[in-house]
């Protein structure tokens, strides 16, 4: 069987406290590590979606309401659900980061924060080259059911 989650990849998760909060896929272990034997992906996911807004809003307020909640977490396969998107947002940079050390982690989780606030107010790309463009808008959207 072939790898299907791969890096960048849209998941949505199924089991724990992001249950039906959708994140891109940063790192996978396919074999397992030495403490979590199973199968399993580091994955950044957005906790507080971005909330609706007008055009009679104000800029300071419309940049309040687009403020993202990111989360960052080891998780089984088994709990996730993969999907047919994929985003363009470079996580890469989140591969090494170390999730025991609390100071961390919240660092990389602002880091995290200003990367998908910045590509949510950048909008979908534009053109025919903008593959990615229908998984961003489905990254953004609050999975509704």
């Amino acid at each position: 069987m072939g790898k299907f989650i791969k890096v960048g990849k849209v998941v949505i998760i199924l089991a724990g406290r992001y249950a039906g909060r959708k994140a891109v896929v940063v790192k996978t272990f396919d074999d397992g590590q030495k403490e979590r034997g199973f199968g399993h992906c580091l994955v950044a996911g957005i906790d507080r979606y971005p909330r609706k807004v007008t055009k009679s809003m104000s800029k300071k307020k419309i940049l309040k309401k687009s403020q993202v909640k990111p989360f960052l977490k080891h998780v089984n396969y088994i709990h996730l659900m993969p999907t047919r998107y994929a985003v363009d947002i470079n996580v890469k940079e989140f591969q090494k980061v170390d999730l025991k050390n609390h100071d961390k982690k919240v660092e990389a989780q602002k880091k995290l924060k200003e990367i998908f606030t910045d590509r949510y107010l950048q909008g979908p790309a534009k053109g025919k080259g903008a593959k990615s463009t229908t998984g961003i808008n489905f990254f953004y959207e609050k999975l509704r059911f």
